[in-house]
């Protein structure tokens, strides 16, 4: 027999278990039989697609056995079965999905955070909330060896041991008898896992009713199948309920709480498929993560064959939960088909589509229920607006804009609908601060002639809204460039030979530190902004690529200028300090910009100067 110490983090999530998160104590069977059914589907798989495995003869099913004198709890599985390194793995090690990032997750809330216990691939150690000591005996398909790993949370053990048969058989030694009623554990079971494709079965207590020799009925004890262990996805919708789909939600994305929607297809044809997809209610917690789990699992066939296939789906649907089973495709399917499969990717697709339709009625049918899905999941969408996606005109019309004359977030659609008659344009402004966006200098040409601007303050805008470069045949553009001059001369800001004279020494004076210098058509209160040409990335943008790592060359921005403004009439008149000034009002620009200033202490010496020469 090995002794063995469990690593820190597991040492810590265990305490964590026994002390802290007992008000949600019943997923830990939900957690047990999602990994017994996972086991068969591994096997289930190989015995299909593997010659060792075809011949194994074996019903796949899943086995509850209750003690109550004992107060045991036992749940077997006739599926893939670990050896001596698998369950030190699995069971002695950090789980996959980071015990680390569940620990750091958790906000005291012992409800909220049991719920994030499958979310965390931290399920098996849920158990050692009900019990005190758990053992596993495991036999690896064809192997003749079993091996029983031990744990009292001080630590496991790993010996040898025997079991007629390949799977795994756990016993829990159970701190009380709540889990021993049959009764209790068959509704936990109806409620997580009545769609586990195997069967699950239990002795349960029934009724048997007298006959006509007897005075009383009795209960008897027999060994029944306590779940539907139906492919839930390829049921009629007309026969199923709102509370069947958010049952089998819960079950195969280990959360609490329901989704909100489903979307569940079913096509035939040339190529048949079902899927049954899901939006969650709140973000899954590797969403933002490189790493992250995809959501969806992949049949053929009914058959499993991965849940770790990231190609189902794009990057900017990767919230999305759910089944695709697909009829055509081989069994062995590898990566490389799971890319190149043109059956598949038609499945891909047309799930696309379906996805992004049924957020548009969502949009349109449920603005409040859609307002709570955009906050989840509005940035990851957008997402899907960079590079060449075939999808982009879907997702515009997905997204939600804050803007200069709405209270509330509209659609490019609403823009569009309210804009003036001549207006040629759908105007933004991006950057990374509301507050000062929405007072930004570049807003007062708009404002003056009553042109709403959209208002994206998301890191994610000032990425790919570049990249949008028209919305239902009308131009997209920022405020911040030089090619909307033209469309926005609303202040009437004119020059004489004088201000033309000191523009030129202005831009002499600044050579070093701007593109050009010129008089701005879209001023008409502040003094100065800055603006850029039209293909060179804005402050905000390079902001980003340095925070990404990519060094690119210093982008000199356009001062403009506004000539009927007190300081720059004054200064016509009085050039003696125009290089204080000059600096000072490039300096003013950036401040509005939310730049930073390079030489602050410069700055402060010559605003120090100017005020002592006013006074």
């Amino acid at each position: 027999m090995q002794k063995h110490q469990f690593q820190t983090q597991v040492s810590d999530l265990l305490n964590l278990m026994i002390h802290s998160l007992y008000s949600n104590k019943e997923i830990f069977l939900r957690e047990l039989i999602s990994n017994a059914s996972d086991a068969l589907d591994k096997l289930n798989y190989l015995s299909l697609t593997n010659d060792e495995y075809k011949s194994l003869q074996y019903s796949p099913r899943i086995d509850i056995k209750l003690d109550k004198e004992a107060k045991t709890l036992v749940i077997s599985d006739n599926g893939i079965g670990m050896d001596e390194s698998d369950l030190i793995n699995n069971l002695g090690t950090i789980a996959r999905s980071g015990t680390k990032g569940f620990i750091d997750s958790m906000s005291g809330d012992a409800k909220k955070d049991s719920s994030l216990i499958g979310q965390f691939g931290v399920g098996f150690y849920s158990a050692f909330m009900v019990a005190s000591k758990i053992e596993v005996i495991s036999r690896k398909a064809l192997s003749d060896e079993a091996y029983k790993w031990s744990s009292d949370t001080n630590g496991y053990e790993i010996s040898k041991s025997s079991l007629s048969n390949h799977g795994t058989q756990i016993t829990l030694y159970l701190n009380d008898d709540e889990f021993c009623d049959s009764f209790r554990v068959e509704n936990i079971i109806t409620k997580y896992s009545n769609h586990i494709p195997y069967p699950i079965f239990m002795d349960k207590d029934e009724w048997i009713a007298p006959k006509d020799d007897e005075k009383d009925g009795h209960y008897e004890s027999k060994n029944s199948q306590i779940n539907k262990a139906s492919a839930l996805w390829r049921m009629s919708k007309s026969g199923l309920k709102d509370s069947d789909y958010n049952d089998f939600y819960k079950q195969i994305s280990h959360d609490s709480s329901d989704p909100l929607m489903h979307i569940h297809t079913k096509a035939e044809g040339k190529i048949e498929y079902s899927t049954l997809f899901y939006i969650p209610s709140s973000q899954p917690f590797d969403l933002f993560r490189v790493d992250y789990q995809s959501g969806v699992k992949l049949y053929v066939k009914r058959v499993f064959i991965t849940d770790d296939a990231k190609e189902l789906l794009p990057p900017y649907l990767r919230f999305v939960r759910g089944v695709m089973d697909v009829e055509d495709i081989p069994l062995n399917v590898s990566r490389e088909i799971l890319q190149e499969n043109k059956i598949l990717a038609t499945v891909k697709d047309q799930s696309v589509k379906k996805i992004l339709n049924e957020l548009e009625k969502m949009l349109n049918n449920d603005r409040e229920k859609y307002s709570k899905f955009y906050a989840l999941f509005g940035n990851v969408i957008k997402e899907g607006l960079y590079g060449f996606s075939t999808n982009k005109d879907n997702i515009l019309n997905l997204c939600l804009f804050k803007s200069t004359l709405n209270d509330k977030p509209i659609t490019l659609k609403e823009y569009k609908e309210a804009m003036k008659e001549d207006q040629k344009s759908i105007y933004y402004i991006s950057g990374q601060n509301e507050s000062m966006l929405r007072n930004s200098p570049l807003l007062e040409g708009f404002k003056a002639k009553g042109i709403n601007v959209l208002i994206c303050d998301e890191e994610i805008d000032t990425i790919v809204l570049p990249m949008v470069n028209e919305f239902d045949s009308t131009a997209f553009k920022s405020i911040n460039s030089s090619d909307i001059d033209s469309e926005i001369d609303s202040t009437q800001n004119s020059s004489n030979d004088e201000t033309n004279a000191l523009i030129v020494k202005i831009k002499e004076i600044l050579k070093d530190e701007v593109k050009d210098v010129k008089i701005s058509n879209r001023l008409s209160d502040s003094v100065s902004c800055l603006i850029y040409d039209k293909n060179d990335p804005d402050y905000a943008m390079q902001t980003i690529l340095k925070q990404m790592g990519q060094e690119a060359p210093k982008i000199k921005p356009i001062l403009e200028i506004n000539p009927n403004h007190e300081i720059i009439t004054k200064l016509a008149n009085n050039e003696l300090m125009i290089n204080d000034v000059a600096i000072l009002i490039l300096n003013m620009a950036k401040i509005s910009e939310g730049m930073t200033i390079e030489n602050p202490s410069e700055f402060s010496s010559k605003l120090a100067k100017i005020i002592s020469k006013a006074l």
